[in-house]
């Protein structure tokens, strides 16, 4: 098990996913703000954190996906990754959801990740 993330700087006391808001910081876990929180993916009815989209501040384009187990810490002034700055880039990026045309059964299922991407861009695209 890793060891809690210790802030250098006060980004406030812990909080819920609930309370984060979009323009929050985003601190990776070497210390460094890679970016805003764009949305928040979660189904508050289930009490069901998903991750978060996080804009790296890069121009177009510079939407990336954050898994749930990937947030170390949530503060009332920013999100505490476990991922150092060196791996942001490789974060996957929200994708649209394609059309199912066929299905045969688990093989064509989509994997946990792939069902948090196409939600991430339902919501951020406005179809949800």
């Amino acid at each position: 098990m890793e060891a809690p993330i210790v802030p250098l700087v006060d980004y406030g006391e812990p909080a819920s996913y609930l309370t984060l808001n979009e323009g929050c910081s985003v601190i990776s876990s070497d210390g460094k703000e890679i970016g805003k929180v764009h949305h928040v993916l979660a189904d508050e009815d289930e009490d069901v954190f998903d991750g978060i989209v996080i804009d790296t501040e890069l121009g177009p384009g510079g939407l990336l996906f954050v898994d749930a187990s990937q947030v170390a810490q949530c503060r009332e002034r920013a999100v505490l990754l476990s991922v150092p700055a060196a791996e942001v880039e490789n974060l996957p990026k929200p994708a649209p959801n394609p059309g199912v045309m066929e299905s045969h059964g688990v093989e064509d299922s989509e994997s946990s990740l792939q069902a948090k991407l196409h939600k991430a861009w339902d919501r951020i695209s406005g179809n949800t």
